[in-house]
């Protein structure tokens, strides 16, 4: 067994380690370059300072999401209750007391990429803190169920989001002075990867203008229609709000009934067409598919105040009627992808009400109707947070800002999303490599402040569509109404909506619906080509009340779940007929004009070139 008390391990500092084979040309090159580093650190701090002057006033409200409020709560539960603080003090001090026995064994620790180095292992110092830190986060988390009854339901999930985000900051991985490839790489480049670092973070806080854009991916070296979103097709369609892509077929002869898809208009649809080896859309095509999708604008001064109804008019049936002329055909089966399934939904709720047939059948990806269990973005929706995004709308021109929006969702997944890429860029040294998906990640669109506050209030906040207090042009709509044959899709590993609160909303429709439950997350358990050979899903033809019992009955199936989509797809596509080329309307090719259209564009003014199809031009 290995002594613990050894202190010539505990003085082997990981500085002390990388410096050990210091020659005299790296020790001049060291010091050289750490003076650079000072230079470039104090520009640094002179840009944040430039910036802050510059920008628009922040909120002034101290607290805008609540996080103070319910740690202050958890602190009086535990003040006002000496034996919770007593059972909280024991617990603190039984993990110490078992934290030095695991050490002394070298118990192994679960795996964690922000520990991969060896020496978080082999080093007994960087041993201790990693697992001193992470007794410390297991303790802060308990302190969360020793508040017992004095916090809501609400609260805890509060309370768990913000003291995980605290405990992530707080690794040791994150600090300079104690990550070993930190130190190494520092020492082995002379201190240029210190000085490369902090020119990266210059270039991050000149990009989100004042705010750290973290890249993720080298955006140089991805363009649409290039080496992504790369199938062909025309613009058959196009207004202020949306472009209708119709893409070239691939076979003889296509199914009748034409497919029509609604991404999500938060990031771009090329999710769908990335690469040809895992485009949904050209294994559509393979399958005969007559595709149609819509291309959402990115909010600018002429789309700003588009409401709710505006994406329902301007979106979804305006697009229903370009395909369908197109086409030739009555009705379409269509698609609906996380916030654009809830759009879609609404839609086919109201077309029910007036006798609008031309959806057949509704196909949803990870998209929720029920916001009852809608998971960790539900803190962002409570009053508190209503007002805060008030706030920042108003500040904003009237419209929710894309580069906001994308730092959101990255803090869902703050390890991965971000102190990775503070390690990697800042303290590493290192430039972003090429990534298709994180590229797509960071093309981030702005939304127009009142659609985003409907999304926020009336569906998050008030979870009015399941509850038949939704209003599509005035008039309350129901999901019970809608009648048409549904697929509900939903990811296993999903955080940004969790499928039990997709599976909960997949009964609240009026006719026959299909709920398949895939492997992995948001992104990775939608799109998984069949060829990949990844992953596995679940079936089960009953839709039982709950969704354990559900899942319990369910039978798991390797690879991909789009095969068995199909088998549920194929027969409401129709007969096969001859396959007729996209018509050019001379509205451009595909991916069109606004997936192209980059936030940095519009904040540069510039406007898609047009034209509109009714032969205007934008303003």
């Amino acid at each position: 067994m290995t002594n613990m008390f050894d202190m010539s391990g505990w003085l082997e500092t990981p500085l002390m380690k990388a410096m050990g084979d210091l020659d005299t040309s790296k020790t001049q090159a060291l010091t050289r370059n750490l003076a650079q580093a000072g230079l470039e650190a104090q520009a640094l701090m002179a840009d944040m300072a430039a910036y802050q002057k510059a920008a628009p006033s922040p909120s002034q409200r101290p607290d805008p999401f609540g996080a103070f409020e319910v740690q202050a709560k958890i602190a009086r539960a535990i003040a006002e209750h000496p034996q919770r603080a007593t059972q909280a003090m024991t617990v603190y001090m039984t993990g110490w007391m078992n934290l030095f026995q695991s050490m002394a064994m070298k118990s192994e620790l679960p795996r964690d990429r922000r520990f991969s180095d060896p020496e978080w292992t082999t080093n007994p110092m960087l041993d201790f803190m990693r697992r001193a830190w992470m007794l410390n986060a297991d303790w802060l988390q308990s302190l969360i169920d020793v508040a017992g009854d004095q916090l809501s339901e609400a609260e805890r999930t509060k309370a768990r989001f913000f003291t995980s985000q605290m405990i992530d900051a707080l690794s040791p991985s994150n600090l300079p002075a104690s990550n070993p490839a930190a130190l190494r790489a520092m020492v082995e480049t002379g201190g240029e990867s210190l000085v490369q670092g902090l020119r990266n973070a210059r270039e991050d806080l000149k990009r989100g203008n004042g705010r750290f854009s973290i890249a993720h991916s080298d955006e140089s070296a991805f363009e649409l229609g290039e080496n992504v979103a790369t199938s062909k097709g025309q613009v058959v369609f196009r207004n202020k709000l949306i472009e209708v892509i119709h893409y070239n077929p691939t076979r003889k002869k296509l199914r009748e009934r034409p497919m029509l898809i609604f991404p999500p208009w938060i990031n771009k649809f090329y999710i769908l067409d990335l690469q040809p080896e895992n485009s949904m859309i050209q294994w559509l095509l393979s399958k005969r598919v007559n595709t149609f999708l819509v291309s959402w604008r990115s909010a600018d001064d002429e789309t700003r105040h588009y409401t709710w109804d505006d994406y329902i008019e301007h979106g979804i049936m305006a697009a229903l009627s370009a395909v369908t002329r197109e086409s030739g055909s009555e009705d379409v089966n269509a698609i609906g992808y996380c916030i654009g399934g809830t759009l879609l939904t609404s839609a086919l709720a109201h077309m029910a009400q007036v006798g609008d047939k031309r959806v057949h059948s509704a196909t949803y990806f990870a998209s929720q109707s029920d916001f009852t269990e809608a998971g960790e973005l539900k803190l962002f929706t409570d009053d508190a947070a209503l007002e805060q995004s008030e706030d920042v709308i108003g500040a904003h021109h009237g419209m929710m800002p894309g580069e906001m929006m994308g730092e959101t969702f990255n803090w869902l997944r703050p390890a991965d999303l971000v102190w990775r890429y503070v390690v990697d860029n800042y303290m590493l040294g290192k430039q972003p490599k090429p990534f298709d998906l994180l590229y797509w990640n960071a093309d981030q669109t702005n939304i127009p402040g009142p659609t985003h506050k409907t999304y926020l209030r009336d569906l998050y906040n008030e979870n009015a569509l399941a509850e038949g207090k939704f209003k599509v042009f005035g008039q309350p709509v129901s999901m019970g109404d809608i009648d048409v044959p549904v697929f509900v899709q939903a990811s296993r590993s999903d955080h940004i909506c969790p499928w039990q609160s997709i599976y909960r909303g997949a009964q609240n429709f009026g006719g026959d619906v299909r709920f398949t439950m895939a492997g992995s997350g948001h992104i990775a358990g939608v799109i998984n080509h069949p060829d990949a050979n990844k992953y596995q899903h679940w079936v089960n033809s009953d839709l039982p009340g709950e969704a354990d019992r559900w899942f319990k009955g369910a039978q798991e199936i390797e690879g991909s779940w789009w095969p068995s989509w199909w088998d549920w797809l194929k027969p409401l596509s129709g007969k096969k007929i001859a396959a007729k080329a996209p018509k050019n309307h001379k509205l451009g090719k595909a991916p069109g004009q606004y997936g192209k259209m980059r936030l940095a564009d519009i904040a540069a003014g510039k406007k898609p070139k047009g034209p509109y199809s009714d032969g205007t031009k934008p303003t």
